[in-house]
């Protein structure tokens, strides 16, 4: 099924901003009680204390409203500062999944990126509000180690384009794959032996860990 395409908003009262918050917040309690398959947008209103037509005037649908929901929980992500490349990756890699294993960011993230797959207007919307935000950790944690000398700087744009491209795919994919797919722990023994892996390749983590 495609998205309802939004009405073009009316000019008139700005959108409040503690309405916003409170509807996601809605949304993620609900998806906790009842998961995404029961939630309704009326339940949502209701927990919000806002009229059903406020979430339509601002969402064009259920899955809309949960991307947005879900997208905030990864907003939390920080790059942690320990001191080295290997360091902060494995911190941050420990961040997200103690997120992903959240019931919320389980339930919500799952059902959208199932219904994405007939929808593109939806997986446009992941990409947006979830994929590209989050990308910023690549870039902070890139410009950090390059301050550090720990990687060369790369003065190309497209360059550096790609590869954080690449390497938030290989990070956000191996991470979700364990925790939603595997359902397995991504504790620090296995971030640690997932950054070295990220870091020295196939040759390099077949090598005892020091």
């Amino acid at each position: 099924m495609q998205s309802r395409t939004p009405a073009a908003r009316a000019t008139g009262r700005p959108r409040s901003a503690a309405a916003d918050a409170a509807i996601l917040a809605a949304t993620r309690e609900a998806l906790v009680e009842l998961g995404w398959s029961k939630l309704t947008l009326g339940d949502v209103a209701t927990r919000a204390g806002v009229a059903k037509t406020t979430l339509y005037r601002r969402w064009a649908g259920k899955n809309e409203l949960v991307v947005d929901a879900v997208a905030e929980l990864f907003d939390e992500l920080r790059l942690p500062d320990r001191g080295s490349l290997a360091g902060d990756i494995e911190g941050v890699v420990l961040q997200f999944a103690a997120i992903l294993v959240r019931p919320e960011a389980r339930s919500g993230l799952m059902a959208v990126i199932a219904e994405s797959t007939r929808d593109d207007a939806l997986r446009e919307r992941i990409r947006a509000s979830i994929v590209d935000r989050q990308k910023r950790l690549v870039l902070e944690g890139r410009c950090r180690a390059q301050a550090r000398g720990e990687l060369p700087p790369e003065p190309d744009p497209a360059t550096t384009s790609r590869a954080v491209d690449l390497i938030f795919d290989v990070v956000a994919g191996a991470v979700v794959h364990r925790v939603l797919v595997s359902a397995e722990p991504a504790d620090e023994e296995w971030a640690r032996g997932f950054t070295r892996l990220l870091l020295l390749g196939l040759r390099g983590a077949a090598e005892p860990a020091p």
